[in-house]
């Protein structure tokens, strides 16, 4: 009973604190800032079309068309030629959507343009099992370091309720054409999703040993992240999402892939981060492992393409959602941010402090430095109710490592931010006009051209909750990932 109540006080704590500084304001910068000298920076990359719009996803995504999407990689191309003259480099790439393998030509391209301007070592991208094909792979090989499937569960009649099985095949379907696609990589990150509704502790068992005899060199288990509308409309239909099982299901994960028991031997994967596992013996185990979210390696990123989240400094800018003005904005010779948020000192200190124990480790000596304080002195409250809740395995004057317990605090603590991500972004969303916004709030299909007023503030709101409330299933399932 306590450890619930421990959940159910840090949700409503990080719930609070989201829904206050992660409002968007309006922005008229042309370039996003320059790089500091010296520190080392990721490029995130948007790709936000779709062979078909998964109605859950909460990511920037559209209709794919041919003709809607070459000219966007063309001009993504460009964007990434501004950063240059910026004076930024990367030596690491995130490719996220939507689904980046949408045009595989038009990426490979983008690619080995990235590879050129820039100091990049590695790639990842995001797919969906139906592009997991030898000619889709034999062009990614050597091209992207790591790939991340959407695959969310192994088990038919999920699928089913997720809408994916007749999309992207049976569950045996998915897991042969993984085993198969495992070797092109250096890392092979199946993603899961656990506590959805009409899931048991039997399914996610039999989802977790899929995930072992796929071959995936990597996995990474979301929790179920449902804004409250969302959880309505899940309660009406498959069932209400339960939260009191969300830690049970979380240790089950852990016990089986870590060995997570007393006297047990180590499991076949250890932890990237509170929801990476990596395959021991594979090179995506080890200090050098690349994750799912690259938040945890690179503090701040630029973001390019339509939908993207740059964190700078203080700024967490947000480009326009909008396709075409993202592509009138490229080809006029500046960048498309419609929106950004500052962070006060206080909330750059707890997204670090909530980033780095989410990477597994928190460094009190580099938080000093950069705050000007110790973390005890700058988040007093935060760290006497992870203490006060046995959260911490190791606490000295150099570090923060955490307990089984505490990793699963951290989870809570992921899940409800990436809602308020997820909330931002149905901000960005709601400035949609015409065309755009009747493919986004209509019933998901391409249509020709419409002709449309700005709707009011309540008009949007309105849209957006029948939005979700259409869904009945997950809201933004992946936070700075899986491809749909």
């Amino acid at each position: 009973m306590r450890d619930m109540l421990s959940e159910r006080m840090l949700s409503k704590v990080v719930e609070a604190c989201t829904a206050n500084y992660l409002q968007l304001k309006p922005c008229d910068e042309a370039f996003m800032p320059s790089p500091n000298p010296g520190q080392p920076y990721m490029l995130y990359m948007h790709v936000p079309f779709c062979e078909r719009l998964c109605p859950y996803c909460s990511f920037n995504r559209f209709p794919f068309r041919e003709d809607r999407a070459k000219p966007y990689f063309q001009n993504m191309r460009r964007e990434m030629r501004m950063l240059k003259d910026l004076g930024y480099d990367f030596d690491s790439v995130y490719i996220g959507g939507g689904t980046p393998t949408i045009m595989i030509d038009e990426l490979c391209e983008t690619i080995d343009m990235a590879r050129d301007l820039f100091s990049v070592k590695e790639v990842s991208s995001e797919t969906n099992p139906n592009h997991l094909t030898h000619e889709y792979l034999e062009k990614l090989k050597g091209r992207v370091q790591r790939l991340s499937v959407g695959v969310q569960s192994f088990d038919d009649d999920l699928l089913r309720q997720m809408d994916r099985y007749e999309k992207y095949g049976s569950g045996q379907e998915i897991l042969e054409r993984i085993q198969e696609a495992s070797p092109y990589f250096v890392s092979m990150n199946a993603d899961m999703i656990f506590n959805f509704p009409a899931q048991n502790e039997d399914t996610l068992i039999r989802d977790i040993e899929m995930v072992v005899a796929s071959g995936a060199s990597q996995t990474t288990f979301y929790p179920l992240m449902a804004s409250p509308s969302v959880q309505r409309s899940l309660a009406a239909t498959v069932g209400k999402v339960d939260y009191n099982r969300e830690r049970r299901f979380y240790e089950i994960i852990c016990d089986l892939l870590l060995g997570d028991l007393p006297g047990g031997q180590p499991g076949l994967f250890e932890l990237g981060s509170a929801w990476t596992f990596n395959r021991r013996g594979t090179g995506a185990a080890g200090e050098d492992a690349m994750i799912d979210e690259y938040v945890v390696d690179y503090e701040e990123y630029p973001a390019i393409g339509s939908g993207g989240i740059t964190y700078l400094g203080e700024n967490l800018y947000v480009n326009t959602f909008s396709v075409r003005e993202y592509n009138t904005a490229i080809e006029a010779g500046h960048m498309s941010m419609m929106g950004k948020t500052t962070f006060s000192l206080r909330d750059r200190m707890r997204y670090r402090f909530m980033m780095q124990l989410f990477g597994l480790r928190l460094d009190k000596r580099q938080f000093a430095r950069d705050f000007g304080m110790s973390v005890e002195r700058g988040l007093p409250v935060e760290m006497g109710f992870m203490r006060a809740c046995g959260a911490f395995a190791t606490d000295n004057a150099e570090e923060l490592t955490l307990t089984p317990k505490g990793r699963y605090l951290v989870v809570v603590m992921m899940r409800q931010f990436f809602i308020g991500v997820n909330n931002l972004r149905d901000q960005a969303r709601a400035a949609l006009t015409g065309e755009e916004r009747e493919l986004i709030f209509g019933d998901g299909k391409d249509c020709g051209t419409v002709v449309a007023k700005p709707a009011s503030a309540d008009a949007v709101a309105a849209e957006i909750a029948r939005e979700e409330e259409a869904s009945a299933i997950l809201d933004g399932t992946q936070a700075v990932a899986s491809g749909e």
